[in-house]
């Protein structure tokens, strides 16, 4: 008792120390080793009032994805296409660590890399999402809520979010040509994504400093002790979608290329266990 006692009392006023002798050891404090993911449970169909939603646990982070369909007119510029809104939700209710009131930082800037993602990348095709060209599409409002926060909030979402668009039922929709409004068959449905063979997974680093050791999916204390973080996002095909990094080193080929190897191999689990 008094071991566990005087453990907790160092992690807390020597945390830096503290996580140095068990990365020392190639261990961290709560039992993986270096390169481990934690445990990950995806759960469908969680909210029923949704087009589709979905549920996520990855170690103590969980992340609950809902998503409302309405219809609305499309961009001049891409007339045959619909619109994907991903919002990251981080309330006190998740972590102390948060606020109330408007979004915080953190939850705007994985919002944005989540829209990024799937604008660039094409990977979505929103063209799937039209109802009639020039006249009316759909738009998907996929809200990313966090219920409780232990860090790598990204992988998590994203997760949670291509989970939930695998289950999208829409109905069928057209435009009726007496009052130009969209009506909808409730009794005909429609499956936007069903032919989609590629899914983005990200996976999320942090580099330890002093022992410049590469932690694979960062727990929020370890977040808090890192120096830099790189996020890898590859597509269930192996091709490489996106890289993103925050910190103000520059990491070396071999570190890269060790995300790169390790990002392979989560893509794979993940595609096994959960994408097929």
């Amino acid at each position: 008792m008094d071991t566990l006692k005087h453990s907790d009392i160092f992690s807390r006023i020597q945390p830096h120390e503290y996580m140095r002798r068990f990365i020392d050891q190639q261990v961290r404090p709560d039992g993986r080793l270096l390169d481990r993911f934690r445990d990950t449970l995806v759960t469908s169909n969680v909210i029923s009032t949704a087009n589709a939603s979905s549920m996520v646990r990855l170690g103590g982070t969980t992340v609950v994805c809902g998503i409302k369909a309405e219809v609305c007119e499309p961009n001049l510029d891409l007339p045959d296409q619909g619109f994907l809104v991903p919002n990251v939700e981080l309330s006190p209710l998740c972590s102390a660590k948060f606020r109330p009131g408007a979004p915080s930082e953190q939850a705007q800037v994985v919002s944005e890399i989540i829209h990024q993602l799937f604008s660039n990348s094409h990977i979505l095709p929103l063209t799937n999402l039209c109802i009639e060209v020039g006249k009316a599409v759909w738009v998907l409002y996929a809200d990313m809520v966090c219920l409780n926060y232990d860090g790598n909030i990204l992988d998590a979402s994203l997760l949670a979010l291509v989970t939930a668009l695998r289950q999208v039922t829409l109905p069928k929709t057209e435009i009726a040509t007496d009052t130009m409004t969209a009506e909808a068959d409730s009794n005909e449905k429609v499956h936007p994504f069903d032919m989609i063979q590629r899914y983005p997974v990200s996976a999320s680093y942090c580099l330890f400093p002093s022992s410049d050791a590469l932690l694979s999916d960062p727990n929020d204390t370890e977040e808090g002790l890192s120096k830099d973080r790189v996020t890898v996002v590859m597509d269930t095909d192996g091709d490489l979608l996106h890289v993103y990094k925050n910190g103000a080193t520059s990491l070396d080929v071999d570190t890269m290329k060790i995300c790169f190897d390790r990002t392979r191999k989560r893509m794979e689990q993940i595609r096994h266990d959960f994408l097929q």
